[in-house]
């Protein structure tokens, strides 16, 4: 399979560590792509519910296949989040072309880009985190019990159905903290002369121009690896919206096994890492 050639791409909220996690899915998708920056938006290694009796090969061959990219060229930008904001320690740390950094901005063809996980804006959002609520083991749990659901639709044929996308998008104060979200982004991009605001932390894969009294940028999200399945990708000077479901990818692991890299070794040192 030929790669796809792509400037930049963005992923964030994977949770590695967790059940709901798709890494057998993104796997595929990075072993699609060629990028020259591979930014990581936060979220990558869930490090609050971390627990050793359950990170799966699978889970560790996308920490390898992230490595792997760094040694063959691609620049990796590690933009901590709230659930990995251990590795906040090491802001501004670089280790070949692996850097770990709170935010970045970017310079994208004479457009401004700022890349930052969003959980900042948590506290200054004034209404329930349903982030919060949902979040944690419960949001482990539904997904869990989502995918037991869903085993039995497509036995019968059916559709798939999240149950987690039907109450966020029910509950108005979810729907509200989202649009605020969004709003707070734009607003701080807009003012501060930035085209383009790439977030992740809510889930909520978007691309939409945002407009003010002071001006207009293009808010951007890269959504997660739960539920959407989804990424950013800009080249030629165009965003684009990655959705995993709507690609025609056939497993693609031509490095699927970890054969230069102790598995029990790695994941020690993930442990260390979530206990510093």
């Amino acid at each position: 399979m030929r790669k796809r050639k792509v400037d930049i791409a963005v992923i964030s909220d994977v949770h590695l560590g967790t059940f709901g996690c798709q890494a057998n899915e993104l796997l595929s998708y990075l072993n699609s792509i060629n990028a020259k920056t591979l930014i990581l938006n936060g979220d990558i290694i869930d490090i609050w519910q971390f627990r050793k009796r359950y990170f799966p090969k699978s889970h560790l061959q996308v920490i390898k296949k992230i490595i792997d990219l760094s040694t063959k060229g691609t620049e990796v930008i590690y933009i901590t989040g709230n659930h990995d904001e251990m590795l906040r320690k090491f802001t501004d740390v670089k280790m070949g072309n692996i850097s770990i950094v709170n935010k970045v901005v970017m310079d994208l063809d004479g457009k401004k880009a700022w890349f930052f996980h969003g959980d900042v804006f948590d506290a200054s959002i004034q209404h329930t985190k349903w982030i919060a609520k949902l979040g944690g083991w419960g949001y482990d749990l539904l997904i869990l019990i989502n995918q037991m659901i869903n085993w039995g639709l497509v036995r019968m044929g059916r559709e798939k159905y999240s149950l987690s996308k039907k109450i966020k998008n029910s509950v108005k104060k979810a729907v509200k903290y989202v649009g605020d979200f969004e709003k707070v982004a734009a607003d701080l991009a807009i003012a501060n002369g930035y085209k383009y605001v790439v977030c992740g932390h809510i889930h909520q894969p978007q691309l939409v121009r945002k407009v003010n009294k002071n001006g207009t940028c293009l808010y951007l999200n890269s959504g997660d690896w739960i539920e959407n399945l989804t990424a950013l990708e800009y080249s030629n000077k165009k965003w684009k919206l990655y959705h995993y479901s709507e690609d025609k990818l056939s497993p693609f692991f031509s490095d699927d096994e970890l054969k230069d890299m102790n598995y029990k070794d790695l994941l020690a040192a993930i442990t260390i890492t979530g206990k510093l």
